[in-house]
């Protein structure tokens, strides 16, 4: 306990220095790079992005320097929009040994919407450090869906959450409502699939035919639960145009087997709702029927073998398949801990040795992301005008050996330093010198 507590005092002393180092209104100039530039514009070759205000105000070829300007000779050296963390728990989750920064899941064993996690968000969370020296720069953060005991129910509906940014900033207008479904969330329905979409109905029964419900009839929803859950009722048909981003107010359903996702698209298109799937382990079985919907599939790119009867369909071709078959997809681990999620492009190069072709792969973790959840103006593509949310690699960033030499944040250069670094420089030099003797 006490190593425990010298660690937390570290971590409180250190977490100071990790912010971004540069002034927000500074001009910075990336010469000579290989710009992905997640838009109809392609991939330029030998392009510079000049940076001032926090946007980017000119991509081009030979781009005048202004006289204050940092000039950062990239040496054909890729840049990308900064890349998606995936839906978890950063900065409202730190280390399993102490709980009291586990802030994740409402264990009160009722349905509450208006739970948002958001407001435990810590903008100075190690792991936003951590993680941001390899180039992630938003993600999405969302409550669990976890019983408050032995045979609760109503708690499927986890929460809300919102996006966030690597920074410490939140992004309050991305917003999404997170719902727990099939065989993992027995538990919070009654001990029966069969009932969770039955307990969804009544609770939007209560939003939206409260007259309906006689006096004696027992809620689901407190009052506020019945505000916060009737702003992600008004989105609309989940049939959006070709091309335009979705609701920024999603409800992001965690599903695996392809029975319940089939019960979620038919659900959305009934209570005409903005639906994502989460998971989606077993999504490429109705791919056809996501694409016709369009609804997108969150999914995690290394699930394989079954971990139980919901995912025995899991194959590590699920992205290419669906890709294939005209769905949207974005990544994210299954696993919601904030500590690795630093390796999700590690995870799209899998899915690229695997069918899902390069420029898809980086689409996954970069624009489609954004479009799903309605960020597409600040984040997943580089245009001029836009705040400068990016990073320039060392090398392929689909690849492990490959690093992140710069990350821009709005437009702001971050710290490269981290708690691992920090830790690497005070023991190494030690570490070596052992060695050597």
């Amino acid at each position: 306990m006490k190593a425990l507590w010298g660690a937390i005092a570290a971590l409180a002393i250190q977490g100071a220095t990790f912010q971004a180092v540069a002034d927000p209104n500074g001009t910075v100039l990336i010469r000579d790079a290989t710009v992905h530039t997640m838009t109809a514009a392609g991939t330029l070759e030998h392009t510079d992005i000049l940076i001032s205000d926090g946007k980017i105000a000119a991509i081009g070829h030979g781009l005048d320097a202004p006289a204050n300007a940092e000039i950062i000779a990239a040496g054909g050296r890729p840049v990308t929009p900064g890349l998606f963390g995936g839906i978890g728990h950063l900065g409202i989750e730190e280390i399993g040994e102490e709980s009291t920064v586990d802030d994740y899941a409402l264990k009160l064993g009722s349905m509450r919407p208006e739970f948002d996690v958001s407001m435990a968000f810590d903008p100075d969370s190690v792991v936003l450090g951590v993680n941001r020296i390899g180039g992630i720069t938003f993600a999405m953060l969302a409550p669990s869906a976890e019983a408050g005991g032995k045979g609760s129910s109503s708690t499927i509906i986890a929460g809300q959450g919102s996006m966030a940014r690597l920074d410490g900033t939140l992004e309050p207008a991305a917003r999404a409502l997170f719902v727990a479904i099939g065989g993992d969330a027995n538990a919070l329905s009654g001990g029966t699939r069969a009932a969770q979409f039955m307990l969804l109905q009544q609770a939007i029964a209560e939003v939206r035919a409260p007259k309906s419900l006689l006096p004696g009839d027992a809620r689901l929803l407190t009052p506020g639960g019945r505000q916060a859950l009737a702003t992600y009722l008004e989105g609309g048909s989940p049939i959006v145009p070709a091309g335009d981003s979705l609701a920024s107010r999603s409800v992001i359903f965690s599903a695996a087997r392809a029975s319940d996702i089939r019960q979620v698209i038919a659900f959305a298109k009934r209570e005409k709702l903005h639906v994502a799937i989460s998971g989606g382990a077993e999504a490429w079985r109705v791919a056809p029927e996501l694409a016709s919907a369009r609804i997108p599939v969150i999914l995690d790119p290394l699930d394989d073998l079954p971990d139980s009867f919901d995912a025995v369909g899991s194959t590590l071709e699920n992205a290419a398949r669906l890709q294939h078959a005209g769905v949207k997809i974005a990544f994210s681990f299954d696993d919601p801990a904030p500590h690795n999620i630093r390796r999700i492009r590690q995870a799209a190069g899998i899915a690229v040795a695997h069918g899902l072709s390069w420029d898809d792969a980086l689409a996954a973790i970069t624009r489609n992301p954004a479009e799903i959840f309605g960020v597409t103006a600040a984040n997943g593509s580089l245009a001029r005008g836009r705040p400068a949310d990016l990073v320039l690699w060392s090398g392929d960033p689909l690849e492990v050996t490959t690093l992140a030499d710069r990350v821009f944040i709005q437009g702001v250069a971050q710290s490269m330093h981290s708690r691992q670094t920090e830790l690497r420089d005070r023991y190494l030099p030690k570490l070596r010198a052992n060695v050597a003797r």
